[in-house]
């Protein structure tokens, strides 16, 4: 992990980002894995950061962070959006 780490940091570093964007990235991404490993639910996502919820949701607003897109992106998308699998073809199939 240490090198993957390394070899980001310095692809990031050639590409011109600065150190602030770097870090803005790095809690974007953490706290969105915390998040998601929670279901949005950012009691949980705070404890296991080790942060006051009230300093979680600050945080989130200072990232531009939307815990009901969050919540959103978790969900299941309806029926009429979901890939069909072989089997619920099948099973139409059948009922027709």
């Amino acid at each position: 992990m240490k090198r993957e780490l390394d070899g980001l940091i310095t692809q990031m570093h050639s590409a011109g980002v600065s150190y602030t964007e770097a870090v803005r990235q790095f809690k974007r991404r953490y706290i969105l894995e915390v998040l998601a490993r929670h279901k949005g639910n950012q009691c949980k996502a705070a404890e296991e950061l080790g942060m006051h919820r009230n300093t979680l949701s600050r945080t989130l607003t200072e990232l531009d962070m939307s815990t009901t897109q969050i919540r959103n992106g978790l969900r299941r998308p309806p029926m009429s959006e979901r890939p069909r699998t072989l089997a619920a073809v099948t099973n139409i199939a059948k009922i027709r």
